[in-house]
């Protein structure tokens, strides 16, 4: 049987006084009082990451546009784009590299293949075990599979508990043999976009602050790839659940998910903080990548400073 991991964010106030989901998992959504938190330090608890080249393939379940493909396969091929612009999403994904990686070297993430399934071959309701199912379609060493689900897709916890996960699958489970690391997300657009896209929709419970305007004109692939940012830099800093992170293992805060909420400068719980503005269009965005493409990122835990790092 697959090892699943999900992230839970279970002492994160930004999380509780929002009451919206982490991107990747639940929390509970009672504060009983307002405390100050222990300092942020993810363990690293010894085991492998993913460092060199890696590959992340795409499968697209259900319909989407060209255009919203797009969107998400250039914040890939913007991860390593070394002339973008700055603030640039390559040098947000640079802070990656402060992790322990075995050969010190960090992560360089390639695009790989992109799979269409269009027709939904497992029906508009998956489970967690029908995911990792499809992520085994593509399998290669050093790679990431990612499930991208359509708005019209369920898929277990997703709204009521997590926007996306990431895990750990074996191509032949029975001998447990052959390792590969996987992770999901469901565009959020019609069933929770105040939990899942926030901050560029009105959040569902907290403070009701004017929403955002989503850098690429669309507010469920841009919620997507906060989430997938999330997801992708928990899976190379801790592929298989013996990374680096916080707290137990079926309940850990990891590179992203323990900064979340954060996106700029004076962030608080149901503010995102400082961020850049296109004067044309009025679209939020702190990082910048390929072919024009500007984004919004999540803050990410940098372990030489011990803190939460945004990129303005």
């Amino acid at each position: 049987m697959a090892s699943i991991h999900y992230f839970t964010i279970l002492t994160s106030l930004l999380l509780l006084l929002l009451n919206r989901p982490n991107p990747a998992s639940a929390t509970t959504r009672k504060l009983a009082a307002l405390v100050q938190p222990p300092p942020l330090t993810l363990k690293y608890h010894n085991g492998p990451l993913l460092n060199g080249n890696v590959t992340v393939n795409l499968l697209w379940y259900g319909k989407f546009s060209p255009t919203q493909r797009s969107i998400i396969a250039d914040f890939i091929q913007s991860l390593n784009a070394p002339h973008a612009p700055t603030p640039s999403v390559a040098s947000w994904w640079q802070t990656t590299e402060r992790y322990k990686f075995g050969s010190g070297s960090g992560s360089t993430v390639i695009l790989g293949s992109q799979i269409l399934d269009e027709n939904y071959s497992l029906g508009k309701s998956l489970t967690t075990s029908q995911i990792i199912e499809l992520a085994s379609k593509s399998q290669r060493k050093n790679s990431i599979h990612v499930v991208l689900t359509a708005e019209d897709v369920t898929v277990d916890g997703f709204c009521m508990s997590r926007c996306g996960t990431h895990g750990s699958g074996f191509s032949d489970p029975k001998n447990k043999r052959e390792k590969f690391a996987y992770a999901w997300v469901g565009n959020p657009v019609t069933q929770c976009p105040g939990q899942c896209a926030w901050p560029f929709h009105q959040p569902l419970y907290g403070p009701q602050t004017p929403p955002l305007v989503a850098p690429n004109g669309d507010v469920g692939v841009d919620g997507m790839v906060i989430n997938l940012a999330t997801v992708l830099t928990g899976t190379v800093t801790n592929p298989f659940n013996n990374g680096y992170f916080q707290g137990p293992e079926t309940a850990p805060l990891e590179a992203v998910t323990a900064c979340t909420g954060m996106f700029g400068s004076g962030s608080y719980p149901g503010y995102a903080g400082s961020v850049l503005v296109d004067k044309s269009t009025g679209a939020s965005y702190n990082s910048q990548g390929v072919n024009g493409r500007k984004y919004l990122l999540p803050a990410m835990w940098d372990p030489k400073t011990s803190t939460c790092k945004t990129l303005v």
